[in-house]
């Protein structure tokens, strides 16, 4: 499993949730707490938004506590909104490639979980992604299997109906293959300007999700960054969260467009 962070809101400098909090992203890459492998060392990776509209991409191998150069980069860039990841790998080789977040344009995604099985339908996810979108295919994750198959359902024109057929394809493909194992998805995409994330599993037992609103910005978080849980609220699982600037948070069931989808 994984740990990240998603921010929108006023402008701040990156390093004041990757790297100063008590149990900033960095911090969790050492010694997660609610997470299945307390180390997540497998590479990690920053993706912001500034003056472009497509989001600029710092991603490496090394572990995010060892890179001076991912410490020296948040202390400079400062972002409306930004997405950070740090990766426990589920099988997959440690490569650049397989380091979230992934964009294609303008928009961008990172992931939390995994598709139970993998193997066994990795080829047949593959062949859901459309031609054009395959091109964009450089690693060897279900995480960005997901994202590009996503993408070719509609994520950039509806989401949560978008990621909702996604993972009824995946579900299909692992019945197919016999997979026991369960699907597991904390996931958050972005435009540039709105943000979606998402709880679900198909156990029940979804990954770590928390968000945080204030007049001034949003937090989206795989597990609080400081001491003060009281702040923070819980995604439910099965739901996605949706985040319009300046707008409060809504939460809405992934389990009723699922239905809708099918």
């Amino acid at each position: 499993m994984c740990r990240w962070i998603a921010y929108q809101g006023e402008p701040i400098f990156l390093d004041t949730l990757v790297a100063e909090p008590a149990h900033s992203l960095i911090a969790q890459s050492l010694h997660a707490a609610e997470c299945k492998a307390a180390t997540n060392g497998d590479g990690f990776g920053v993706g912001w938004y500034g003056e472009r509209d497509v989001p600029g991409l710092y991603r490496e191998t090394r572990p995010a506590w060892s890179d001076e150069n991912l410490r020296n980069l948040c202390a400079q860039v400062k972002s409306r909104l930004f997405f950070a990841h740090v990766r426990s790998s589920t099988g997959p080789a440690t490569a650049r490639a397989n380091c979230h977040p992934f964009a294609v344009g303008n928009t961008m995604f990172m992931h939390n979980g995994q598709i139970g099985g993998y193997p066994a339908v990795k080829r047949r996810l593959e062949a859901l992604i459309a031609d054009d979108l395959y091109a964009h295919r450089a690693g060897s994750t279900d995480s960005e299997a997901l994202f590009l198959t996503a993408l070719t359902n509609g994520l950039t024109d509806d989401p949560i109906g978008a990621v909702a057929r996604t993972l009824l394809d995946v579900q299909t493909l692992m019945r197919a293959a016999s997979v026991s194992e369960p699907l597991r998805f904390a996931a958050a995409t972005t435009d540039g300007t709105c943000i979606h994330a998402f709880r679900w599993a198909s156990d029940g037992r979804a990954p770590s999700l928390y968000w945080r609103q204030t007049p001034r910005n949003l937090l989206i978080v795989s597990e609080p960054l400081d001491g003060e849980r009281a702040r923070w609220r819980e995604v439910p699982q099965g739901c996605a969260l949706i985040a319009m600037p300046g707008e409060p948070v809504r939460l809405a069931p992934i389990e009723m467009q699922q239905r809708r989808a099918a």
